[in-house]
């Protein structure tokens, strides 16, 4: 009972935080300059087009009224053929892109697999370096290997992302020469050149992510083997290995599981700058470009997304922190 109650409660706080971020969108994009039927149509465009455009992306509305029918496409599958446009919106229809008449949710599908391949990967590679780093900074706390390692995290910490691909990029495919500069590929096109070609994108945002989570591993080991019941078991005569391995680390990780869940849903928009960097087809860049065109349903499709996949993750995290602290309840 206390897990639907924690469902249903966080299905509709999922909802509000949604609609309150579509509608703030909405008003954000009407109070900045620049008319989207303009963009839309082009420089060159006379205004009986432009004209003719607004009121086929039916700009000529009110803005509730715009807002509301995008709020009913959610649900409700669109025609707008009656707009000019002979492509069909299926539910959840986002609106269609001022720029393409592309469906929105057609661009955000096209751009998904990138992105997520991107935040996966990554995440694999912080939490392999930044756990293992954490942890052993903790278990040799003093030692050389300890100090080498905080030198390590703070170099990590104070390298700008794009900086960090910038030295990968010169370092593996122009001096070196181990890798050719990446090329995005479909992992259901060639698995193995999908997984070659992704290689320097998860090493430069994992090891980006990776010294904050050294810090956190190391944090919070030091913190649970100096526990009560972490001296008890030593005392009993229980060797290292199993009081690290069996009860260090299972008061260590929580934090870092919560962590990770919480970074993955921001990933699906918030790796924009790694995406530029190596050219990815993903969420981020499009997001960019939308931007910079004005293209407003395309902006908030994606931005309701990336909500939605924090929102998710959220819970996700939740429930992981439940299941790896027992003393914590779902609330």
């Amino acid at each position: 009972m206390t897990v639907t109650r924690f469902v249903l409660r966080r299905l509709v706080g999922a909802l509000v935080v949604l609609l309150v971020l579509s509608a703030a969108l909405y008003a954000l994009f009407y109070l900045l300059p620049g008319d989207p039927a303009r963009l839309a149509c082009g420089e060159r465009c006379t205004p009986a087009q432009v004209d003719q455009v607004r009121e086929r992306l039916g700009l000529d509305e009110p803005v509730y009224a715009q807002y509301l029918h995008f709020l009913q496409g959610v649900v409700v599958p669109r025609d707008y053929a009656a707009a000019g446009s002979p492509l069909p919106c299926a539910a959840p229809c986002l609106g269609l892109s001022y720029q393409n008449d592309q469906p929105v949710t057609a661009l955000i599908a096209a751009g998904l697999p990138a992105t997520a391949s991107l935040a996966l990967g990554a995440m694999v590679v912080w939490l392999l370096l930044g756990v293992g780093t954490g942890l052993v900074s903790a278990l040799r706390r003093g030692g050389p290997a300890e100090r080498v390692l905080t030198v390590l995290t703070l170099a990590g910490t104070g390298t700008p992302v794009f900086v960090l691909g910038l030295l990968l990029l010169m370092a593996v495919c122009a001096h070196l020469q181990w890798l050719p500069f990446p090329t995005y590929v479909p992992l259901t096109q060639d698995p193995e050149q999908w997984a070659w070609n992704m290689l320097l994108p998860w090493l430069t945002l994992g090891l980006f992510e990776s010294a904050k989570y050294a810090r956190l591993t190391r944090s919070s080991t030091l913190e649970t083997l100096a526990e009560d019941h972490i001296r008890t078991f030593r005392a009993y005569g229980l060797g290292e290995r199993a009081v690290v391995t069996r009860h260090a680390l299972r008061g260590a990780l929580p934090p870092v599981i919560a962590l990770s869940a919480l970074d993955l849903g921001s990933m699906m928009g918030g790796a924009m700058i790694t995406e530029s960097l190596f050219g990815l087809p993903g969420l981020g860049r499009l997001l960019i470009e939308s931007v910079r065109s004005v293209d407003l349903p395309v902006v908030v499709g994606i931005v309701l997304v990336i909500g939605a996949a924090v929102v998710l993750a959220n819970a996700v995290a939740d429930v992981l922190y439940t299941l790896a602290d027992r003393r914590v309840a779902l609330s």
